[in-house]
């Protein structure tokens, strides 16, 4: 009984002053008048504010006209009046409701746009941050991951293939505890750290809704900081991946973490390079053909043939190259104890962009 007198309590309170209008309206056949519209919008916002349903006050609007109707003077044909008076009240009230929907989500989006850029760039307290993170459903106290996608043309928050990697993601899993957004033209997935299959999922659509492009994952880290270090890990990966060519649609920045090492020291890295591939100069055509060969014969797992076939090269035409860089370096990729060195400075020139880049 307490419920029932609740909601008629509660959609008395939206109805205020509807059936008197409606009298009137019977009685005379004029229509709603604006200041009679602006407080049906009013009584809308109100109750979209307060969180009551549309469906059920449209439904009470519907059920006080048919309350009010044998008692409604004046003459037979002053129905369509009052029926005209119902839909311009129903359809005010609805329109102000909407209306405060709408400005609610605009401040949602701005709410959750404001706590992305704080965690995603840690300007914020972290413990005030940890308390607006578990209204979007993270739980900073335990380790995230964060992956971020990288497509041909750049992702747009709300737009198509945003929509639908999201949507794809949180039909398979729990979406309390994952974070989907874009930020500077990427799509991005915040998921627990120990739920890695979430990630693979996200990335695995990423790639299908653009029919390429790349994903990287940074490493499962604790705590807000956690989450900016991940995802930097993860933009690193990214751009480190288009350094050096890597191949692959899917990168983990845990099998990346020697590139960052070598490149910490760019003097000794400059030396590296200069001393063992600087004398590749000196071949006919520069530098550049020969290292693209010593690049693909590692990236082949020192397999000629494989090497040669990627190089769109005879076995023969390649295994004359890998002399030519022995008598240039004086270094032999086939030599186990030359390659490691050979295939360091390899490295280091990619992440240096040398020879297109001067030393």
């Amino acid at each position: 009984m307490g419920d029932r007198r609740d909601i008629r309590d509660t959609a008395e309170r939206y109805l205020d002053g509807f059936t008197r209008t409606l009298a009137e309206v019977s009685a005379t056949g004029r229509r709603l008048t604006r200041e009679e519209l602006k407080a049906r919008r009013t009584l809308g916002e109100q109750a979209a504010e307060a969180g009551h349903g549309l469906r059920a006050l449209i439904v009470a609007h519907l059920a006080a006209t048919r309350a009010a109707w044998p008692a409604v003077p004046g003459p037979a044909e002053s129905g369509l009046a009052t029926l005209a008076a119902v839909e311009q009240a129903i359809d005010a009230f609805a329109e102000g409701y909407e209306r405060a929907q709408r400005l609610t989500v605009r401040r949602e989006e701005a709410a959750r746009r404001e706590f992305i850029d704080d965690l995603l760039y840690g300007r914020s307290d972290l413990g005030r941050l940890a308390e607006r993170a578990e209204r979007f459903g993270l739980h900073l106290s335990r380790a995230h991951a964060v992956a971020v996608a990288e497509g041909p043309s750049a992702y747009v928050e709300g737009g198509t293939v945003a929509r639908r990697v999201e949507a794809a993601v949180l039909a398979r899993f729990d979406s309390r505890s994952i974070l989907l957004t874009t930020k500077n033209g990427r799509l991005l997935c915040v998921a627990p750290g120990d739920e890695d299959e979430i990630l693979l999922h996200f990335a695995k659509q990423a790639y299908a809704a653009t029919d390429g492009g790349r994903v990287a994952i940074g490493r499962p880290q604790h705590g807000a900081g956690g989450v900016v270090q991940s995802y930097e890990e993860a933009l690193a990966a990214l751009e480190m991946a288009t350094r050096l060519g890597l191949a692959g649609p899917v990168l983990r920045a845990a099998d990346l973490l020697v590139y960052p090492v070598l490149a910490r020291d760019r003097q000794a890295l400059v030396d590296l390079v200069s001393h063992t591939l600087g004398p590749l100069t000196r071949a006919r055509g520069g530098a550049t053909p020969l290292l693209d060969t010593l690049g693909t014969y590692f990236d082949s797992g020192c397999v000629a043939a494989e090497a040669a076939r990627r190089l769109s090269l005879s076995v023969r035409a390649l295994t004359y190259r890998l002399e030519r860089i022995h008598k240039l370096t004086g270094a032999d990729p086939a030599d186990p104890t030359h390659r490691y060195m050979l295939q360091t400075a390899v490295i280091g020139a990619r992440l240096l962009d040398w020879p297109n880049r001067s030393l």
